[in-house]
């Protein structure tokens, strides 16, 4: 190839690209690095797609949904004008992200919060701020009582696991209102309190939730998010301008599905609940120390080894956890909640590298 100039170079968006968790492509392994769901979706997915009539992929998908847009107002008691449905909630937020924080003031988030935000803020070419979080992990709701072009919160947050009491999220909602606050509650099913009671009462409150923990779907890619019917609207007005047709048929139907059925939904989030508390007891036996999670993940400090050391030892036994090599969180490390039988694989390794 003739390179003529490299001038072009200088047009294009340079930007540091989030890096998701590692997806090894080996058999035999426990995966505890990416929060996915241990148990497989419910049956009533499995129905639809053993029924699909494949002669329908030649047609294009309904661009509005309706379906799955429908379950999801149904099940939550809102209007179908208040649901957004996108590819997995990363799709949702960056269609929110791209619609609402459009002004020169800087969209602020913690500084320790899922590393999407601050990609798509440059991706964008939106001016951010990260607060500081205090040493608990906990957010100090007056920092962001502040000037800004927009809220952003996960609650629980991630990688901490640390729930925010709806009271403080109120607070920042009520003191905001020129703002749009969103809500991330991407793992808010497993013990943590909701702010969808709250969209009713403030018009600026963006609440964006997932099908890829709680109900096992993270392959097929669904995400939402509720608010009042002008927000939207104006993200719905974004979507049609980049792409009308973003979700298959096959998906949809899944998604509504799923949503419909409440009691495989309850019993699988159960028993990672309980494992989860279980967990906590075994990991502090073998001496790590964590925040109270809310979530289906542990964020958990080792005290007798680094979290490196524990981290690259896991991976030489194909047991997968997630470890970030960043300054206040490197002694760290956020394991997912899995099975029994593949925490007890966990417990036994940990115990192995820590004791000898």
């Amino acid at each position: 190839m003739i390179n003529m100039s490299n001038n072009w170079e200088s047009y294009v968006r340079r930007v540091v690209p989030y890096t998701p968790g590692e997806q090894p492509q080996v058999t035999d392994v426990v995966k505890l690095n990416t929060n996915e769901n241990p148990y497989p979706p419910s049956p009533s997915v499995r129905a639809i797609l053993e029924d699909f009539e494949y002669g329908k992929m030649r047609l294009y998908p309904d661009p509005d949904s309706s379906v799955l847009v429908d379950a999801i107002a149904k099940r939550y008691n809102v209007k179908s004008s208040q649901v957004f449905a996108g590819v997995g909630s990363d799709d949702v937020l960056a269609i929110a992200f791209m619609t609402f924080f459009g002004s020169e003031k800087p969209v602020i988030f913690p500084n320790i919060t899922y590393s999407f935000y601050d990609v798509w803020a440059d991706v964008y070419r939106i001016p951010y701020k990260q607060i500081p979080l205090n040493s608990d992990f906990t957010i100090n709701r007056e920092d962001y009582i502040t000037e800004n072009g927009g809220i952003v919160i996960a609650n629980p947050n991630a990688p901490t696991g640390v729930m925010e009491t709806i009271e403080n999220i109120e607070y920042i909602v009520k003191k905001n209102p020129d703002s749009v606050v969103i809500v991330d509650e991407a793992y808010v099913d497993f013990g943590s309190e909701s702010c969808l009671p709250l969209v009713e009462k403030y018009e600026n409150l963006l609440v964006v939730q997932t099908y890829s923990k709680s109900r096992s779907m993270a392959g097929m890619r669904i995400g939402f998010a509720i608010g009042s019917e002008k927000l939207i609207k104006y993200m719905n007005d974004v979507k049609f301008s980049i792409n009308s047709y973003t979700m298959n048929p096959i998906t949809q139907l899944c998604g509504a599905a799923s949503m419909a059925d409440e009691e495989y939904f309850r019993e699988t989030v159960d028993r990672i609940i309980a494992t989860r508390e279980r967990s906590k007891v075994r990991l502090t036996e073998l001496g790590f120390v964590f925040p109270d999670s809310k979530t289906n993940f542990i964020f958990a400090s080792p005290q007798k080894v680094s979290a490196k050391v524990i981290f690259e030892e896991l991976k030489k036994r194909n047991i997968f956890v997630r470890y970030w090599n960043k300054p206040i969180i490197c002694d760290y490390l956020r394991i997912s909640i899995g099975t029994d039988e593949e925490m007890d694989r966990l417990f036994n390794a940990l115990e192995e590298i820590i004791n000898g």
